[in-house]
């Protein structure tokens, strides 16, 4: 797994990140004890609003590991989706219940969901969760409903070699060999069973890897341990492959055909909807908007803080991912009122005692503060460039009156 420096065009982004150099903090001042890594895509549209992109990439080391977090469920919205379209069964699609076996020692079953309309867990309902706020179980059912195995496979044929999804997330205690096991699944509906899917297991050879994280951690047994944590057999997502998915999902017509997810127009309004919406927009689920907020999964421009007075055109398609000090989002950004885009991508290592599992990250204090000062920085530019044609963007926009 070779390493691989991206090169900007030009020095452009370098050029403006200097010049803002206060504006931006200690982060961007020590990009290296940061692991800063920041891609940003300039869009043009021609006459057709077909876009066209200009791509710039500040210290991206796809050779300098990071733990991808929650941005590893971007991919299983699309490949859930893309699964049920690939099975073609009639009557079978995203609103089907689906109710989740156990599986001993790994994982508990799903035979309902309180927090859907009808009481029952469904794809829909997890990707719901998924991109409102981030949540965990949503995507393991994804991740068990996908299969291991399918799920790598896919990413690496859509070009995304780099990337090794091995894992559930915030589920402690589960060894490599038993993430390679997924629970079996049933779609039912009105008492009629549409698909059945045993129990699984991943054959996939991973090719080796030597990451660590850290300069030390608190083991299970809440012992220091002095020495780098081993992330080796942890998921895998680089900058400029989580960059890449995002564009493969915000502007399929505009990658190779290889490189697309198999979705329906369907899929992506959905996607683009939950993406883009915000947790006091959703009925079903519905959030303790004390907890999550809005803006709860809005870093880049938006700094995760809630606002009195939310801008409704000014949205961020996106999914972040946080945990041990790497804080990390990838965003399509789009300003309907003033008709600008682009897309931005950027992860921090924010950790200053460099030990894992103390929970002594510092999220809220540099984290956040740097991504909404760097999306701020990039819109502004955006404001005031010039345009040759100004883009229809009328396929991302929605009705944000609730989710149902």
């Amino acid at each position: 797994m070779g390493t691989r420096h991206y090169q900007s065009k030009d020095s452009f982004l370098d050029t403006l990140l200097a010049s803002h150099s206060a504006q931006l903090g200690p982060i961007y001042q020590h990009p290296q004890a940061s692991g800063l890594q920041i891609i940003y895509t300039r869009i043009d549209r021609d006459a057709a609003n077909q876009p066209h992109f200009t791509d710039y990439y500040y210290h991206v080391d796809t050779g300098r590991y990071f733990y991808p977090a929650s941005t590893v469920k971007l991919p299983a919205t699309a490949l859930a989706l893309e699964k049920l379209n690939d099975l073609a069964i009639t009557g079978l699609d995203r609103q089907t219940p689906m109710y989740t076996d156990s599986l001993e020692g790994i994982s508990p079953a799903v035979l309902s969901d309180s927090s859907a309309a009808d009481g029952q867990p469904s794809i829909e309902q997890y990707i719901k969760k998924i991109l409102l706020v981030s949540d965990n179980d949503a995507f393991n059912r994804l991740y068990e409903f996908i299969g291991q195995e399918t799920f790598n496979k896919r990413l690496w044929e859509n070009g995304f070699g780099n990337t090794q999804i091995l894992h559930r997330v915030g589920v402690s205690g589960l060894s490599p060999e038993q993430n390679r096991h997924t629970n079996a699944v049933t779609f039912r509906k009105e008492g009629k069973i549409l698909y059945q899917q045993p129990a699984a297991y991943s054959q996939l050879t991973f090719s080796p890897r030597h990451d660590s994280i850290g300069k030390a951690y608190y083991n299970k047994i809440n012992e220091l341990v002095n020495n780098p944590m081993d992330a080796s057999q942890k998921n895998r997502l680089t900058l400029a492959d989580l960059h890449e998915i995002l564009r493969c999902i915000i502007f399929p017509e505009a990658v190779t055909k290889s490189r697309r997810f198999r979705l329906k127009e369907e899929d992506y309004s959905f996607l683009y909807h939950c993406m883009s919406a915000q947790p006091e927009e959703s009925e079903h689920p519905s959030y303790d908007t004390t907890e999550f907020h809005h803006n709860y999964v809005k870093f880049l421009l938006f700094g995760g803080k809630p606002y009195n007075r939310p801008d409704a055109d000014l949205r961020s398609f996106n999914k972040p991912g946080w945990a041990y000090g790497f804080l990390t989002d990838a965003a399509y950004i789009a300003d309907f009122t003033h008709q600008i885009e682009f897309m931005l991508s950027a992860t921090v290592y924010v950790n200053k005692d460099g030990i894992l599992n103390d929970e002594h990250y510092q999220f809220d204090e540099t984290g956040k503060p740097f991504l909404k000062a760097l999306g701020q920085l990039i819109y502004e530019y955006e404001l005031q460039r010039t345009r040759k044609h100004i883009p229809d963007l009328s396929r991302f926009r929605t009705d944000y009156t609730r989710i149902e």
